[in-house]
Protein backbone atom coordinates (compact mmCIF):
# COMPACT_ATOMS: atom_id res chain seq x y z
CA UNK A 1 0.00 0.00 0.00
CA UNK A 2 1.45 3.38 -0.54
CA UNK A 3 0.43 5.01 2.28
CA UNK A 4 -0.05 8.67 3.72
CA UNK A 5 -0.45 9.64 7.44
CA UNK A 6 1.32 10.34 10.02
CA UNK A 7 4.76 9.70 12.03
CA UNK A 8 8.07 11.63 11.83
CA UNK A 9 6.69 12.91 8.67
CA UNK A 10 3.97 14.57 9.10
CA UNK A 11 5.20 15.69 12.67
CA UNK A 12 5.76 19.19 11.81
CA UNK A 13 3.43 22.31 12.75
CA UNK A 14 4.55 24.18 10.43
CA UNK A 15 1.48 24.21 7.94
CA UNK A 16 1.18 21.32 6.10
CA UNK A 17 1.41 21.78 1.74
CA UNK A 18 -0.32 18.67 0.01
CA UNK A 19 2.18 18.17 -2.52
CA UNK A 20 5.26 18.68 0.09
CA UNK A 21 6.71 15.48 0.73
CA UNK A 22 9.70 16.40 3.05
CA UNK A 23 10.22 14.64 6.14
CA UNK A 24 7.69 16.63 8.18
CA UNK A 25 5.04 15.17 6.53
CA UNK A 26 3.66 11.33 5.87
CA UNK A 27 2.71 10.58 2.71
CA UNK A 28 -0.69 8.73 3.83
CA UNK A 29 -3.91 10.20 3.72
CA UNK A 30 -7.71 9.10 2.26
CA UNK A 31 -7.55 9.86 -1.32
CA UNK A 32 -11.11 8.41 -1.85
CA UNK A 33 -14.18 10.07 -0.39
CA UNK A 34 -16.18 8.16 2.15
CA UNK A 35 -18.24 5.90 1.99
CA UNK A 36 -17.58 5.14 -1.22
CA UNK A 37 -14.12 3.61 0.11
CA UNK A 38 -12.01 3.74 3.10
CA UNK A 39 -8.21 4.27 1.43
CA UNK A 40 -5.41 5.38 3.88
CA UNK A 41 -3.11 7.16 1.10
CA UNK A 42 -2.13 9.57 -1.61
CA UNK A 43 0.72 8.56 -3.59
CA UNK A 44 3.03 11.65 -3.76
CA UNK A 45 6.30 11.77 -5.82
CA UNK A 46 9.33 11.91 -4.18
CA UNK A 47 13.38 11.14 -4.54
CA UNK A 48 14.34 7.89 -3.81
CA UNK A 49 17.87 8.26 -2.52
CA UNK A 50 20.72 5.66 -2.94
CA UNK A 51 20.63 4.84 0.45
CA UNK A 52 16.99 3.84 0.57
CA UNK A 53 17.46 2.04 -2.47
CA UNK A 54 20.13 -0.23 -0.82
CA UNK A 55 17.49 -0.68 1.95
CA UNK A 56 15.47 -2.42 -0.08
CA UNK A 57 17.75 -4.59 -1.88
CA UNK A 58 19.40 -5.57 1.36
CA UNK A 59 16.59 -5.45 4.56
CA UNK A 60 13.35 -5.72 2.80
CA UNK A 61 13.40 -9.35 3.92
CA UNK A 62 14.35 -8.96 7.57
CA UNK A 63 11.52 -5.94 7.70
CA UNK A 64 8.95 -6.34 5.35
CA UNK A 65 6.30 -8.21 5.33
CA UNK A 66 4.05 -8.90 2.21
CA UNK A 67 0.94 -7.82 1.83
CA UNK A 68 -1.68 -10.60 2.43
CA UNK A 69 -4.98 -11.08 2.29
CA UNK A 70 -5.79 -13.60 5.67
CA UNK A 71 -5.34 -12.91 9.09
CA UNK A 72 -1.20 -13.02 10.19
CA UNK A 73 0.28 -14.70 13.05
CA UNK A 74 2.25 -11.46 14.30
CA UNK A 75 3.94 -13.33 16.84
CA UNK A 76 5.66 -15.74 14.83
CA UNK A 77 6.66 -13.50 12.80
CA UNK A 78 8.72 -11.11 15.58
CA UNK A 79 9.51 -14.58 16.91
CA UNK A 80 7.90 -13.89 20.96
CA UNK A 81 4.51 -13.21 21.91
CA UNK A 82 3.82 -9.49 22.83
CA UNK A 83 1.59 -6.42 22.79
CA UNK A 84 0.67 -5.13 19.35
CA UNK A 85 0.71 -1.52 17.76
CA UNK A 86 -0.38 -0.78 14.45
CA UNK A 87 0.81 2.38 12.98
CA UNK A 88 -0.46 4.02 9.88
CA UNK A 89 1.21 6.56 8.03
CA UNK A 90 4.53 6.74 9.57
CA UNK A 91 6.39 8.98 6.64
CA UNK A 92 9.94 9.26 7.09
CA UNK A 93 9.96 7.24 10.36
CA UNK A 94 11.53 9.02 12.76
CA UNK A 95 8.99 8.69 15.54
CA UNK A 96 8.06 4.99 14.95
CA UNK A 97 12.20 3.96 15.56
CA UNK A 98 11.71 6.07 18.34
CA UNK A 99 8.92 4.50 20.05
CA UNK A 100 10.23 1.33 19.04
CA UNK A 101 13.54 2.10 20.94
CA UNK A 102 11.80 3.05 23.95
CA UNK A 103 9.17 0.42 24.20
CA UNK A 104 11.14 -2.82 23.37
CA UNK A 105 8.49 -5.12 24.71
CA UNK A 106 5.81 -3.98 22.34
CA UNK A 107 5.73 -5.32 18.78
CA UNK A 108 5.41 -2.73 16.09
CA UNK A 109 3.39 -3.02 12.51
CA UNK A 110 4.02 0.29 10.85
CA UNK A 111 2.26 0.68 7.61
CA UNK A 112 3.39 3.12 5.09
CA UNK A 113 3.09 3.23 1.15
CA UNK A 114 5.92 5.71 0.22
CA UNK A 115 8.74 4.29 -0.85
CA UNK A 116 11.04 6.98 0.15
CA UNK A 117 9.95 6.60 3.78
CA UNK A 118 9.87 2.76 3.79
CA UNK A 119 13.89 2.95 2.85
CA UNK A 120 14.23 5.66 5.54
CA UNK A 121 12.87 3.76 8.17
CA UNK A 122 14.89 0.28 7.44
CA UNK A 123 18.04 2.60 7.31
CA UNK A 124 16.76 3.53 10.80
CA UNK A 125 16.12 -0.05 12.43
CA UNK A 126 19.43 -1.59 10.99
CA UNK A 127 21.74 1.22 12.24
CA UNK A 128 19.94 1.61 15.81
CA UNK A 129 19.27 -2.38 16.06
CA UNK A 130 15.85 -2.26 16.23
CA UNK A 131 14.37 -5.36 16.01
CA UNK A 132 10.23 -4.79 16.96
CA UNK A 133 9.66 -3.70 14.20
CA UNK A 134 7.72 -5.02 10.68
CA UNK A 135 6.61 -3.17 7.87
CA UNK A 136 3.82 -3.10 5.68
CA UNK A 137 4.20 -1.34 2.60
CA UNK A 138 0.28 -1.24 1.48
CA UNK A 139 -2.62 0.52 1.98
CA UNK A 140 -3.48 0.21 6.10
CA UNK A 141 -6.91 -0.29 5.14
CA UNK A 142 -6.64 -3.64 3.74
CA UNK A 143 -4.08 -4.64 6.15
CA UNK A 144 -6.84 -3.95 9.03
CA UNK A 145 -9.41 -5.66 7.00
CA UNK A 146 -7.13 -8.82 6.29
CA UNK A 147 -4.11 -8.96 8.15
CA UNK A 148 -4.92 -7.77 11.14
CA UNK A 149 -7.61 -10.45 13.38
CA UNK A 150 -9.87 -8.79 15.55
CA UNK A 151 -9.47 -7.66 19.00
CA UNK A 152 -6.00 -8.55 18.65
CA UNK A 153 -4.20 -4.79 18.71
CA UNK A 154 -3.09 -3.17 22.06
CA UNK A 155 -2.94 0.25 20.01
CA UNK A 156 -3.16 2.28 17.03
CA UNK A 157 -0.72 5.24 15.96
CA UNK A 158 -2.16 8.04 14.00
CA UNK A 159 0.33 11.05 13.54
CA UNK A 160 -0.12 13.90 11.91
CA UNK A 161 -2.29 12.56 8.84
CA UNK A 162 -2.64 15.02 5.94
CA UNK A 163 -5.12 17.36 7.36
CA UNK A 164 -6.08 18.68 4.07
CA UNK A 165 -6.81 22.48 4.45
CA UNK A 166 -9.46 22.89 1.87
CA UNK A 167 -13.10 22.46 2.86
CA UNK A 168 -14.07 21.05 0.20
CA UNK A 169 -10.83 18.74 0.57
CA UNK A 170 -12.16 17.53 3.83
CA UNK A 171 -13.82 14.50 2.75
CA UNK A 172 -10.22 13.15 2.37
CA UNK A 173 -8.67 13.17 5.55
CA UNK A 174 -8.44 9.96 7.09
CA UNK A 175 -9.79 10.05 10.18
CA UNK A 176 -13.95 9.32 9.48
CA UNK A 177 -16.12 7.25 11.07
CA UNK A 178 -15.92 3.76 8.78
CA UNK A 179 -12.05 3.65 9.16
CA UNK A 180 -12.84 4.81 13.27
CA UNK A 181 -15.00 1.42 13.53
CA UNK A 182 -12.71 -0.79 11.66
CA UNK A 183 -9.46 0.04 13.99
CA UNK A 184 -12.47 -0.39 17.15
CA UNK A 185 -12.89 -4.06 16.07
CA UNK A 186 -9.47 -4.67 16.26
CA UNK A 187 -8.44 -3.64 19.58
CA UNK A 188 -8.54 -5.23 22.77
CA UNK A 189 -10.55 -4.25 25.51
CA UNK A 190 -8.90 -1.24 26.98
CA UNK A 191 -6.34 -0.81 23.39
CA UNK A 192 -6.14 2.50 22.73
CA UNK A 193 -6.28 4.85 19.59
CA UNK A 194 -3.38 8.09 19.98
CA UNK A 195 -3.96 10.46 17.34
CA UNK A 196 -1.90 13.81 16.84
CA UNK A 197 -2.40 17.20 14.61
CA UNK A 198 -0.90 20.39 14.49
CA UNK A 199 -3.74 21.46 12.40
CA UNK A 200 -6.81 22.76 15.07
CA UNK A 201 -9.84 22.38 12.26
CA UNK A 202 -8.40 18.36 12.49
CA UNK A 203 -8.25 18.31 15.76
CA UNK A 204 -11.84 18.86 16.05
CA UNK A 205 -12.96 16.69 13.65
CA UNK A 206 -10.79 13.90 15.11
CA UNK A 207 -12.42 14.41 18.31
CA UNK A 208 -16.31 14.66 16.76
CA UNK A 209 -15.34 11.17 15.30
CA UNK A 210 -13.91 9.55 17.96
CA UNK A 211 -16.56 10.27 20.55
CA UNK A 212 -19.20 8.83 18.26
CA UNK A 213 -18.08 5.50 18.41
CA UNK A 214 -19.81 3.52 21.26
CA UNK A 215 -16.80 0.96 21.25
CA UNK A 216 -14.51 3.86 22.12
CA UNK A 217 -14.43 6.43 25.42
CA UNK A 218 -12.06 9.64 25.74
CA UNK A 219 -9.04 8.86 28.23
CA UNK A 220 -9.10 12.73 29.11
CA UNK A 221 -12.11 14.50 30.49
CA UNK A 222 -10.76 17.88 28.85
CA UNK A 223 -10.39 16.21 25.27
CA UNK A 224 -7.45 16.78 24.22
CA UNK A 225 -4.64 14.49 25.92
CA UNK A 226 -1.13 15.16 27.30
CA UNK A 227 1.51 14.37 24.81
CA UNK A 228 2.35 10.74 25.91
CA UNK A 229 5.98 10.71 26.83
CA UNK A 230 6.79 7.96 24.01
CA UNK A 231 5.81 10.47 21.23
CA UNK A 232 9.05 12.55 20.63
CA UNK A 233 9.00 16.14 19.48
CA UNK A 234 10.45 15.81 16.31
CA UNK A 235 12.76 18.92 15.14
CA UNK A 236 9.45 20.42 12.60
CA UNK A 237 7.12 19.88 15.60
CA UNK A 238 9.91 21.81 17.81
CA UNK A 239 10.17 24.47 14.80
CA UNK A 240 5.87 24.90 15.03
CA UNK A 241 5.78 25.09 18.52
CA UNK A 242 8.73 27.85 18.60
CA UNK A 243 6.41 29.52 16.54
CA UNK A 244 3.25 29.67 18.75
CA UNK A 245 1.77 26.67 16.56
CA UNK A 246 -0.47 24.24 18.25
CA UNK A 247 -0.34 20.42 18.42
CA UNK A 248 -3.45 18.78 19.60
CA UNK A 249 -2.79 15.13 20.86
CA UNK A 250 -5.88 12.57 21.10
CA UNK A 251 -6.21 9.53 23.02
CA UNK A 252 -9.55 7.15 23.25
CA UNK A 253 -9.50 3.84 24.49
CA UNK A 254 -11.85 0.79 23.86
CA UNK A 255 -14.14 -0.15 26.29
Amino acid sequence: MPMTTSSDTSMANTAHDPADTSENQSPAVSETAYPRRIRSFVLRAGRTTEGQARAFRELSDKYIVPYQDCAVNWSELFGRKAPEVLEIGFGMGEATAHIAAVKPDVNFIACEVHPPGVGKLMLRLETQQIANVRIVQHDAVEVLEQMIAPASLTGVHIFFPDPWHKKRHNKRRLIQAPLVKLLASRLQAGGYIHCATDWQPYAEQILEVLSSEPDLRNTSETGYAPKPDYRPLTKFENRGLKLGHGVWDIVFAKV
